[in-house]
């Protein structure tokens, strides 16, 4: 952002304006929160009928009663092909699991250190393990790492993807470099999606590590916002042209689905990498909730019922898009004091700031009422170098809500604006 740029008579003014509003914030007793990207009650909504989903005497699913303990280790067969041509993975190399995707990360990292991934000649036990982390990023994954004890190495996210030139630079040169964290699909918080070239050359190129694996969190794969929604190659068939079959880890859920707290997760990867999980997860677990996977593949019924599904999210949640859209553009467009992007998919919008700003942005809201995600929660460690990125989550709160919200947010990055910049 060119600070030299910017109007300063226009800003002046601006401020004048802002500083009538957020008096008037204080008076209001607000108290609205866009800080986490969950879903809002409406959507929860759409999904009360799962929990008929099954009726008496419904509960045989892959030839088994899923009331019982035991097979199939893989997960309800009823219910991988119903996602697996929505995640482009073939459904013998897609495994169903409880309802944290997040779990299965940490879960898939942790084995990682005491059992050697296929094609490697040890476990990373003993040795530093690195990831590397595009920049503005998920902060769960970087929690992950950090519990974990995995060194976490910022790289900048595009428009089109991770910044191939630094991502292949580092990995060729260090063995230490593991993995990479990746939301290919309506990135948290850009909404970025991978470009082709992006995704084909994150499968193709050139490690040190022999084990360097893809954490591919597919978390939006199915989460548009309109019919005119973005295209995501095929990571797995990217790797396996490329030569490298067992690079991707694929993550997904249906937590931003149907429940949050009572969905359904997936890992897929080459056989190899699935066998290596499931023998690591026998020994974890007798069974998955096999209950809920019958319950689930009954209320779908196949892939189009969940496309059907999304788009029914897609009218509650699109509004609550274009009202953080339309703030943004009307109060801070013409000053030139901000950028921000405009998914058509995902659960977040990202806004970057005059730097040095973030954090008296958030601060500001605060004291009128208004809970922002925290200034730097996009990068590792809390540690925004610029402090200027603010992830904003709309889903949550009703539209009327969301308006209000975005009106003191563009109000405080006016006011924080200038005292940077007068």
């Amino acid at each position: 952002m060119d600070i030299a740029a910017i109007d300063r008579s226009a800003l002046t003014a601006a401020v004048e304006a802002a500083r009538s509003d957020y008096a008037a914030f204080q008076d209001e007793g607000l108290a609205l929160d866009i800080t986490r990207g969950k879903p809002s009650a409406a959507q929860l909504d759409l999904s009360e009928p799962l929990l008929a989903a099954l009726q008496p005497g419904d509960h045989v699913g892959s030839g088994v009663d899923v009331r019982n303990y035991g097979p199939p280790a893989a997960g309800l067969v009823e219910l991988r092909e119903i996602f697996a041509p929505l995640l482009d993975i073939p459904v013998d190399q897609l495994v169903a699991r409880d309802n944290s995707s997040l779990s299965l990360m940490h879960q898939c990292l942790a084995m990682s250190f005491f059992h050697a991934l296929p094609g490697a000649a040890g476990a990373w036990a003993g040795q530093p393990v690195k990831f590397l982390a595009p920049v503005p990023g998920y902060d769960r994954h970087f929690a992950v790492a950090d519990e974990l004890g995995v060194e976490l190495v910022p790289v900048p996210l595009t428009a089109e993807g991770p910044d191939l030139a630094v991502v292949e630079r580092r990995v060729r040169a260090d063995a230490g470099i593991k993995g990479m964290w990746c939301v290919p699909k309506y990135s948290n918080p850009t909404g970025v999606t991978y470009s082709d070239e992006v995704v084909r050359r994150l499968a193709a190129m050139e490690t040190a590590a022999e084990d360097f694996r893809l954490y591919w969190d597919n978390a939006y794969a199915v989460h548009h916002l309109t019919d005119d929604h973005d295209e995501l190659l095929d990571i797995l068939g990217a790797c396996a042209d490329a030569g490298h079959p067992d690079r991707a880890f694929v993550f997904a859920s249906t937590s931003k689905v149907t429940f949050a707290g009572g969905g359904v997760s997936f890992f897929g990867s080459s056989p190899a990498n699935v066998a290596w999980y499931l023998t690591r997860d026998f020994v974890r677990v007798i069974g998955p909730d096999k209950v809920n996977q019958l319950r689930h593949a009954r209320f779908f019924r196949d892939s189009a019922g969940v496309e059907a599904h999304m788009r029914r999210h897609a009218e509650i949640i699109a509004p609550k898009f274009a009202a953080v859209r339309a703030a943004l553009a009307n109060d801070l467009g013409a000053l030139g004091i901000a950028n921000w992007t405009d998914p058509r998919g995902g659960y977040f919008v990202s806004l970057d700031t005059v730097p040095g700003t973030a954090g008296r942005i958030v601060e500001l809201a605060k004291a009128v009422g208004v809970a922002l995600t925290p200034a730097g929660a996009t990068y590792p460690h809390g540690n925004d170098p610029q402090d200027a990125n603010l992830r904003i989550a709309p889903t949550l709160p009703p539209l009327a809500e969301v308006e209000r919200a975005m009106k003191v947010l563009t109000t405080c990055v006016v006011l924080a604006t200038g005292e940077r910049v007068l």
